[in-house]
């Protein structure tokens, strides 16, 4: 039996005595020359990592240093791309820009303006979050820490969950953890979000996301989340958690000094009738190939949470077919819902991990192939673009032209969900912006409805 097949019929088993309390130990880029493995790069090699994470974010943990990544096999190695900084992930002209700063030794005040031009030349809030996401009170004032984009489902950032136990390094919201308060959406006011969701009787999902909301300590996740059990909250029928605590840290669910109340709010929740199902961010199988995830999953499936698996395709990491059916066979197998296969958003250190369009279409069809139907749940290539979450549905040739097959799976209208339109196909499209209308159409079906929603949010913000 191969390696791979022995992994993806290995026993489940979960006994809490195995995983005592673990101690969590954390590095940032002033701790490079603590992580011991890191010996193993030139010094040339170390520079280039200081150099890109004084501008993108870089935190990682010593379970991911000891339990995920192949230190043989670096700087390929998919989990070390995953967590740790590259050079490439920094355009020529902003590594430079930095490099010489550094290397000169000028004062932190040049260093960090030059940091701080080149984070605000990375679109650092992608799709107009901060623009059109955000709702209002009565006032007109910013209701900080929320996003409102869909009609059935609000995003609450709460402060205490705006970290990770890790960083990936093509993370979208990168800007949350750079120490700039003008990019940060956060609220530490669980009334602002209950009182907003008392009065938007049309919400019936509700998503913590960050961040990681599982870095919170039990008790903060508790004031949250315990009020939603009253009655004047039955709308609120889902409870979503968005976190990727279980490649980076499942201690969290396991011997963690809360984990049994955490694991007893979740059973609460689930048993008084919610739906509470955690996001969960995966890449790769190796992330899930490791005792103490898979200890973690069985713990939270046994306390009624419904484990959903998403994450974007990742140049350098995923970009391979046989990697994502590997990854969503394991997830059918330990029962996680394999949910979404994103495209790399037009943000941050984007150059570096996208991938063309038409190449993350062929990918996410090619490991479909290799699949049961109960790994064919998962939703992609998707672009969480400005307008929704458009969905590539094929490449083919209509009328003599060859197109993109595009739909809604979300949008800003409800009316646009599921209705197919087509684009120009174009080999070396990245983004959803860089695709035209085909058939010679000036425009989208739907863009003098959004362009009017985005007038009248806009108008808002004034």
């Amino acid at each position: 039996m191969t390696a791979q097949a022995q992994s993806l019929t290995r026993p489940i088993t979960f006994n809490a005595a195995r995983f005592e309390p673990v101690p969590f130990k954390v590095y940032t880029q002033r701790d490079f020359d603590q992580i011991v493995p890191l010996a193993k790069l030139s010094e040339a090699q170390r520079f280039e990592m200081k150099v890109v994470s004084s501008v993108l974010p870089f935190r990682v943990n010593q379970y991911v240093i000891d339990e995920l990544i192949d230190w043989d096999n670096i700087p390929a190695d998919p989990m070390f791309q995953l967590t740790f900084p590259q050079r490439g992930m920094l355009a020529p002209e902003h590594f430079d820009r930095i490099a010489t700063l550094l290397e000169r030794g000028a004062d932190k005040k040049d260093v960090d303006a030059a940091v701080d031009a080149v984070r605000h030349e990375l679109n650092p809030h992608p799709a107009d979050q901060m623009e059109m996401n955000m709702p209002r009170d009565e006032h007109g004032n910013r209701l900080e820490g929320i996003q409102h984009k869909y009609r059935e489902t609000v995003l609450f950032f709460p402060s205490q969950g705006q970290t990770c136990h890790s960083y990936c390094t093509f993370c979208f919201r990168w800007a949350q953890f750079v120490g700039d308060k003008e990019l940060r959406i956060a609220s530490s006011e669980a009334e602002t979000l209950h009182a907003y969701l008392r009065h938007h009787r049309e919400v019936t999902d509700l998503l913590f996301t960050g961040g990681d909301p599982m870095v919170m300590k039990t008790r903060h996740l508790r004031d949250y989340l315990e009020p939603l059990l009253k009655p004047e909250f039955d709308h609120i029928q889902t409870i979503r958690i968005g976190t990727k605590a279980l490649t980076f840290w499942p201690h969290r669910f396991l011997g963690a000094d809360d984990a049994d109340e955490l694991i007893a709010l979740l059973e609460r929740l689930t048993e008084a009738g919610k739906h509470v199902a955690l996001m969960t961010h995966f890449n790769h199988w190796k992330e899930l190939d490791t005792e103490a995830t898979q200890a973690a999953v069985r713990r939270l499936r046994k306390a009624g949470v419904v484990i959903r698996g998403q994450g974007p395709l990742i140049a350098h990491l995923n970009d391979d077919p046989d990697v994502w059916a590997r990854m969503w066979k394991t997830q059918v197998r330990l029962g996680i819902v394999p949910y979404y296969m994103f495209v790399e958003r037009d943000t941050g250190a984007r150059n570096y991990f996208e991938v063309p369009l038409v190449r993350a279409w062929e990918i996410y069809r090619d490991a479909m192939q290799q699949v049961s139907g109960l790994g064919r749940t998962a939703r992609g290539p998707s672009m969480s673009a400005s307008p929704g979450k458009v969905e590539i549905q094929g490449v083919t040739e209509v009328a003599g032209e060859k197109v993109f097959v595009l739909r809604f799976i979300q949008g800003r209208n409800p009316d646009w969900v599921q209705r197919p339109f087509f684009a120009k196909f174009d080999a070396q499209a990245t983004w959803f912006d860089h695709l035209k209308p085909a058939f010679g159409d000036e425009k989208w079906f739907w863009e003098d409805e959004y362009e009017a929603i985005r007038d009248d949010k806009l108008s808002a913000a004034c």
